[in-house]
């Protein structure tokens, strides 16, 4: 391809990633804006499906931190296109890289450097976001139990971990890229996946302690019912834990983590502390229906298969000259690895975003797969008292957009998710 060639495709692909960003930005806001009157609409009465289950005033709140949550969003999201359009054709990503290219070479080194360098004023960016969310937003509808010292600990902690595991993931990947010729992104997938197996394996013990302290579940009327649980879905766990979560906020819920061997459930302390042990019992019910549903699997392998594809697609346009100049960049070699993933891993989302409802339905589905595994195996009048009490305490809008959710929701709406639980008792008891 020659100088003219390359120029022309350089503007044609920097036209392209202009159009999809304005409809992407515009996409979102309308998605917005349909959630938002869909929520004002329903504000004024309890749907009649919840009319005996929640009262008014914790609808209406569940209204307006709906509401609220979308409107900072929109200001976040109006900083961060800022922050994209500067780091591209604004040239921050040019200067990084002119900097450290001229300071260091450009070794393995400099491609880190590169990329920390430019991770690190992300996350400044972000900081101020962070904390109005936590401090104000969280803390004005009653959810926030945070304290700065645990915000900053939490920050410390996990930018601490973001070095110990990225450097040397990004160092590997770097590596591969130059000495392994062209079946670089094929190794470099394959490392991801190990990494991502290794991180899952460790997580319960090394990694999660970390941020929360956890505590053997207490003998009594729930461990019993969520031993008998266990026995009987053959289900085998290394473990029955209480997590702390009261210190961040007063949400409840519960997880599993890790796989094989290695996996742990853990349930929040607030979650123990608003339901009862039937309704915790059914709520675990549904959490052991996505591993026994092989859920969890049937995502790695979705979202293993899906890097596959995106770290291929890295490698060609890590090789066009048109990639970066039409993203703003211009370099002094060949390519740079590092300047080729900071633009990809920006651009990517932009083109991908419409996609986004095919992940969100398959999430739903597995939610109502998963609520069937739970009346099968629990009290599913316990889990919808669970539900109405969750969605409740944590401000859930029982009112949301159909269109908005079809974007966003990994979860089905309250009211679709009960009714689905409703018939599957009633064909139960036929």
């Amino acid at each position: 391809m020659n100088i003219i060639e390359g120029t022309n495709v350089a503007t044609a692909f920097s036209v392209l990633f202009i159009i999809f960003l304005i409809v992407d930005t515009a996409l979102k806001f309308w998605l917005d804006s349909r959630e938002i009157n869909c929520i004002k609409a329903h504000r004024s009465a309890v749907p009649e499906a919840f009319a005996q289950k929640i009262t008014l005033q914790a609808h209406q709140k569940a209204a307006d931190y709906s509401i609220e949550n979308i409107k900072f969003g929109q200001k976040e999201r109006w900083f961060n296109l800022l922050f994209l359009l500067i780091a591209t054709f604004g040239g921050l990503i040019q200067l990084i890289y002119d900097c450290f290219t001229a300071w260091f070479g450009s070794g393995l080194i400099t491609q880190i450097l590169i990329v920390g360098c430019f991770a690190i004023i992300s996350s400044i960016l972000d900081l101020p976001f962070s904390w109005i969310h936590q401090f104000k937003l969280e803390e004005k509808y009653g959810f926030n139990t945070m304290k700065p010292k645990q915000f900053f600990k939490d920050l410390g902690v996990s930018t601490a971990l973001s070095v110990i595991l990225g450097v040397p993931l990004l160092a590997v990947i770097f590596w591969l890229w130059e000495a392994s010729g062209q079946l670089w992104w094929l190794w470099a997938w394959l490392v991801y996946v190990l990494f991502n197996f290794a991180l899952l394996w460790v997580y319960p013990n090394l990694i999660a302690p970390l941020f929360n302290k956890f505590e053997n579940l207490p003998q009594g009327e729930l461990f019993d019912k969520v031993s008998s649980l266990l026995k009987k879905t053959g289900f085998e766990s290394n473990g029955l834990y209480v997590m702390d979560a009261s210190k961040r906020n007063s949400k409840g819920n519960a997880y599993m983590t890790g796989f094989g061997k290695n996996k742990r459930i853990v349930f929040f302390d607030t979650l123990i502390k608003k339901l009862t042990p039937d309704e915790i019992e059914a709520v675990l019910a549904h959490e052991l229906g996505h591993y026994k549903l092989k859920h969890i699997y049937k995502m790695m392998a979705v979202s293993f298969g899906i890097a596959f594809v995106i770290f291929a697609l890295l490698d060609v346009f890590a090789g066009s000259s048109w990639f970066y100049e039409g993203l703003g960049v211009v370099l002094n070699e060949g390519q740079s690895h590092a300047v080729a993933l900071l633009l990809f891993s920006l651009a990517l989302p932009v083109f991908t975003f419409p996609f986004t409802p095919l992940s969100s339905l398959s999430s739903r589905k597995h939610e109502f797969e998963a609520d069937k595994f739970a009346t099968e195996n629990a009290d599913g009048r316990s889990l919808i008292t669970a539900l109405v009490k969750l969605f409740s305490d944590n401000a859930s809008t029982l009112t949301p957009d159909p269109i908005y959710s079809a974007f966003y929701s990994s979860h089905p709406d309250a009211a679709t998710r009960i009714n689905a639980i409703e018939k599957l008792l009633k064909n139960e008891n036929k």
